[in-house]
């Protein structure tokens, strides 16, 4: 027996110029979709990704063009449908997709012709949606090429592989559709930013032992980014935790970044991205090892520039996305109770070693027996900065000067110290703390300084070599060691030996 037998049914098909025009607003970026249309390359089993860019033409084209496995005719007019896979089907561990409306929501996004032409046992197809079409027609009907060589850069498809063609650029082109040279501008700074996060967001296919990946903007091979600096010595990596959960397991492993000392300024700022290293701390959250979000903490703690050297991978695989919330773009997810408990211990335990990495090297400062410039001083729960008025370079000027005016000399040392600008170096540091560095000094200061220094600890019996291991662990005479090293030797009459021998290693 028919249970829907005497029901009264009518039919809702949706307009297709309607809903195919949201789908455009899905809130897909340049970035987001063109990853997107990468997924479906890696998914296909392609080896090479390129990403192709026409802009001084009348009719600006982008395309995404690799050497997967292709499709048959029947296998792209199914590819090309909206919603073409079920979400909750199984799939294949290496499957990047999940909606089946990647492709063709993230290209509405971006333009409002898709073109599709693709190779597969030596037979090319071509199908394509015109979304101005579609507009005059309300039907859900693509158009098939009775000759896909036609297509720009088709003709680069190899023995077999897939072109996905964006044009009518509409939503690239910052508005310039008459300025072909501003219009060309505004496409090449928009695919300029998408570069890097590309570069990103697939860094684990491109670089690494496990490299699968080469993918080339208009014949440029792009490099990897990665978040974690994996290959820096001074990277401290924790053993992998492994959650097993009813659909998947979970990988978290939790990373320390090498203080920016430690690295170079391009390396540094190429991990930290456009936003610094403050807002790219974090967790990153991986679905087949391909970046879904980072950056976050997922509302477990705040940023904070003593943490901002921690960053936690998370693996899932494609098994767990209705539980993670996955949503179409593939850029945001909700974390699941369950996980977000682990994760709250492994952050404990993390956020301790990188506020260690910063307090190994501010311990050199307030270590007494090296006679600091400045004093850390804990006051109740406050924690204030005073200069060593004890320190040789102001005690032994102050012996230089008149009785009556030693006084007024400390009186001006503590005002400088009382004048110390805490909102504004806290406001900087929040910012970008790698950027801010410690005045120049000039050689005549730093000779009073060296010269004063040296008097004392010679007094205290110390060698040169001791001296010179000493002064190099402070400032101001490591930030100007050379002067500061040849100010040694002057005042003791000879080379020094052990810093010679030093340099020259």
């Amino acid at each position: 027996m028919n249970k829907f037998a005497g029901e009264r049914l009518a039919d809702a098909t949706p307009h297709a110029a309607s809903l195919i025009e949201g789908l455009r607003d899905i809130g897909y970026s340049l970035e987001t979709a063109l990853a997107d249309i990468v997924d479906n390359s890696i998914t296909a089993r392609a080896r090479r990704v390129e990403i192709l860019t026409e802009t001084a033409a009348d009719e600006p084209a982008i395309g995404v063009l690799d050497d997967g496995d292709g499709m048959t005719e029947a296998e792209l007019v199914a590819a090309m449908r909206p919603g073409s896979q079920n979400p909750l089907a199984v799939r294949h561990n290496l499957d990047l997709g999940r909606f089946g409306l990647g492709m063709k929501s993230a290209s509405f996004s971006q333009c409002r012709q898709l073109t599709v032409v693709t190779k597969k046992n030596g037979v090319t197809s071509s199908a394509a949606w015109d979304l101005d079409r579609i507009a005059e027609t309300n039907r859900w009907e693509i158009q098939l090429a009775a000759d896909p060589s036609n297509h720009i850069w088709a003709e680069k498809i190899g023995q077999s592989g897939t072109l996905v063609l964006w044009q009518k650029l509409d939503r690239i082109s910052g508005g310039f559709a008459h300025d072909h040279a501003k219009r060309a501008e505004q496409i090449n700074r928009r695919m300029a930013s998408a570069e890097r996060q590309l570069r990103l967001v697939f860094h684990r296919f491109m670089g690494g032992a496990t490299s699968s990946l080469k993918l080339l903007l208009n014949g440029r091979l792009l490099k990897p980014i990665d978040p974690f600096a994996l290959d820096h010595p001074a990277t401290i990596k924790d053993p992998e935790d492994l959650l097993h959960l009813q659909n998947g397991d979970v990988v978290i492993q939790s990373v320390t970044l090498p203080h920016h000392k430690q690295m170079t300024q391009t390396a540094w700022d190429e991990i930290g991205g456009p936003e610094g290293h403050l807002k790219s701390q974090g967790f990153y959250l991986y679905r087949g090892r391909r970046l879904i979000l980072h950056g976050t903490w997922f509302g477990l703690c705040r940023q904070s520039e003593l943490i901002k050297l921690c960053r936690v991978r998370v693996d899932i695989p494609n098994s767990m996305d209705s539980e993670w919330n996955i949503d179409v773009k593939k850029s945001s997810a909700q974390l699941p109770p369950i996980v977000r408990e682990r994760l709250k211990k492994v952050l404990e335990r993390i956020s301790d070693g990188s506020r260690r990495t910063y307090k190994r090297r501010g311990q050199k400062l307030v270590d007494e027996s090296r006679m600091p410039l400045w004093h850390r001083v804990l006051v109740g729960d406050t924690i204030r900065y005073r200069p060593n008025s004890e320190h040789p370079a102001f005690t032994e000027f102050a012996d230089s000067l008149p009785v009556e005016l030693r006084a007024g000399f400390f009186n001006c040392v503590a005002l400088v110290g009382a004048s110390l600008p805490i909102d504004a170096l806290h406001a900087d540091m929040a910012g970008s703390a790698e950027h801010i560095a410690t005045d120049e000094v000039d050689e005549s200061a730093l000779a009073q300084a060296v010269t004063a220094t040296l008097h004392r600890l010679l007094h205290r019996g110390l060698d040169a070599k001791t001296i010179s291991s000493m002064l190099k662990d402070i400032e101001p005479f490591r930030s100007s060691w050379d002067a500061t090293r040849r100010i040694i030797d002057k005042a003791l009459g000879a080379p020094n030996e052990y810093e010679s021998r030093s340099a020259e290693a």
